[in-house]
């Protein structure tokens, strides 16, 4: 499995979600590697590591799978967190607005340089402090936060609310940036002191979608982004810089073409608020050319945590390295997205709802997560609602069983054939001389996961009688023709696990406001499917008062998709893959030592402060 084209491994960069708006989305990039990122790994070690493990994980807690735990590093390398995943191309940019940042300044990940107002812990839904300390929400009408005490920038200057204010700002002097999509939802935000107030747009009250960017905007120093605006005429994201000014634990120590280390803060405001520093000094992240050559450093004790896909990771534990996960059983990994099986329901065949939930039926969703991702997606529902997590709450499992579908094959011919369609000589489906097929199916080129994915679909698909092969572009081209509508099929992503979902995934599945026409972009509801019912029952959704208010629009709109499977899951993903290696550092969560989530990016920021080093 290289990293091009797994999704979930590679920079954020932003795309629109909105008119005027942008949406972070994970993009396959290349990357060059470097000798000295390895070397600084391998040395790192000192001779003194244990990659194989050892019994003293029995005396430690959050260690690997197996119960084991390695002995420690010795030297510089005892007092370091080695990180992968994230970069894979020399850094070369730490404007956290411009398109194609480098860790980790790129947006809403790790919350190392600079950080959030709120953080989102992806397990239990919660809203956590980060640069306010408490927030409240008056139904649908203001959301008030009260900002952390005694803040201050690497520089040393003073945080104040100006640059909160100033941040959000940002979106409306430079439009194209991601924080504008904060104003479709925001009539004003005004501060007093350290209290921020967040008037929220009444026409559409949702209080969701505002969170979220309270959770993932990262905050900037007003200073030195007023620069930047008055150098670029207000075009923020064209802005270069080999800086970056947080507020974090940390700070950028060394940037090159082999590697990025991160220094610890020892001034960081945080330390009272969570008990201390970080026991880690640096924070240091090679620069690897694939995944294979992480993988390999990751399963010798060389690196501690990545972010990155590992094949059948159990074999690692199995053969006695200290190597975990959150999850202690398949599938080992939390849910918090699911890629998606588009269909333009423009295209003749395809606007038909009967044989859109015939070609969910045809599909082998256990195969699919058995081949495309080593078994780490539980049991695909029929549902726009990730189970097992944060949105368990809102979702109805006896619905999604007794309406839904599941593989099987004789009940999607048995479908296609009471809608009146017929095999013809050719052995495919057809219905007063519309042909279902032939059509292709569409993902990048490199997203191997995705790519093995579609494979078993069109196989599939064939064998039900629906003439479909697979056809895998470059990204950009893909993207292009889904946004587009220039496609037939498409495995593609919509919103992960946040605060603003599952409203927002429904959204980017089904919204029909300002529906785009084929050939114009879109940045939702990608199939072009049309429904006059949707969009009160988003509104509905988003403006509820309650959660008992929210869960009768959510089912509704689940009920909905479920009728009409205008597009359908065909895996779950975790929202980051999150596995760490207890050679040098144990304490780790997990299911059965759950202080934290196992994220890098919003409330996963608390593990950083609970590590314990192995061997003194």
């Amino acid at each position: 499995m290289s990293h091009r084209g797994t999704p979930g491994e590679s920079p954020r960069i932003t795309l629109p979600s909105l008119p005027s708006t942008r949406r972070g989305f994970l993009a396959a990039t290349g990357a060059v590697g470097g000798a000295a990122a390895l070397a600084a790994c391998g040395g790192a070690t000192g001779g003194g590591g244990n990659s194989g493990g050892s019994d003293a994980g029995g005396d430690l807690p959050g260690v690997g799978n197996n119960g084991a735990a390695g002995s420690g590093r010795k030297g510089d390398g005892a007092d370091q967190l080695f990180i992968a995943g994230f970069q894979w191309s020399p850094p070369t940019n730490f404007n956290t607005f411009a398109g194609s940042p480098a860790w980790p300044a790129s947006s809403n990940v790790a919350q190392y340089i600079y950080e959030t107002l709120l953080r989102f812990n992806i397990v239990t839904g919660e809203l956590k402090p980060g640069l306010a300390a408490s927030h409240e929400v008056d139904v649908t009408s203001t959301i008030t936060l009260t900002l952390q005490e005694g803040i201050t920038w690497h520089d040393g200057s003073e945080f104040t609310a100006d640059d909160v204010l100033y941040t959000f700002e940002l979106g409306k002097i430079d439009p194209g940036l991601g924080v504008a999509s904060f104003w479709v939802e925001v009539d004003e935000m005004t501060a007093d002191g350290n209290t921020i107030s967040v008037a929220i747009n009444q026409d559409r009250k949702n209080v969701g979608t505002v969170l979220n960017s309270l959770a993932t905007q990262f905050i900037v120093p007003k200073a030195v982004f007023e620069k930047a605006a008055a150098e670029t005429g207000n075009k923020i994201a064209s802005w270069e810089t080999t800086e970056a000014i947080g507020t974090g634990p940390f700070t950028l120590e060394l940037a090159d073409q082999t590697q990025i280390i991160l220094a610890r803060n020892d001034s960081y405001w945080g330390q009272e608020f969570y008990g201390g520093l970080p026991a880690m000094t640096k924070i240091i992240h090679p620069i690897f050319k694939s995944n294979e050559d992480g993988n390999l450093k990751f399963q010798n004790g060389e690196l501690d945590v990545m972010q990155q896909f590992v094949p059948q990771i159990w074999k690692m534990w199995e053969s006695g390295k200290p190597v975990g996960t959150y999850l202690r059983e398949a599938p080992y990994y939390t849910p918090g997205s699911m890629p998606m099986l588009l269909m333009n329901t423009a295209r003749p065949g395809l606007d038909d709802p009967a044989v859109r939930k015939a070609l969910a039926h045809a599909v082998d969703y256990a195969s699919i997560s058995e081949t495309a991702m080593s078994g780490y997606s539980s049991q695909v529902l029929a549902s726009l609602i990730i189970p097992d997590g944060a949105e368990d709450q809102w979702l109805d499992r006896d619905k999604a069983s007794a309406d839904g579908w599941t593989y099987d094959a004789a009940k999607a011919e048995q479908l296609l054939q009471e809608a009146g369609y017929a095999k013809g000589g050719d052995g495919f489906y057809a219905k007063d001389g519309v042909k279902l097929g032939p059509w292709k199916l569409i993902t990048p080129q490199g997203w191997t996961d995705w790519n093995a994915a579609l494979e078993i679909v069109a196989k599939n698909l064939q064998a039900i009688g629906v003439d479909a092969a697979t056809n895998f572009p470059q990204q950009a081209q893909t993207q292009s023709a889904i946004q587009n509508g220039d496609f037939d099929m498409a495995c593609w992503y919509v919103a992960g696990t946040g605060p603003s979902t599952p409203w927002l995934r429904f959204s980017d599945v089904m919204s029909n406001v300002e529906m785009a026409p084929a050939g114009q972009t879109a940045y939702r509801n990608y199939g072009r499917w049309e429904n006059a019912e949707v969009n009160d029952l988003l509104q509905a959704a988003a403006a509820a008062a309650d959660d008992a208010t929210k869960l009768e629009a959510l089912t509704a709109l689940d009920d909905l998709y479920r009728a009409e499977v205008p597009a359908f899951p065909l895996m779950y993903r975790p929202d980051e893959f999150f596995e760490f290696n207890a050679t040098n550092w144990a304490n780790w969560p997990a299911e059965d030592n759950d202080y934290a989530p196992p994220m890098f990016r919003g409330a996963g920021n608390e593990w950083i402060f609970k590590l314990q080093k192995i061997g003194g």
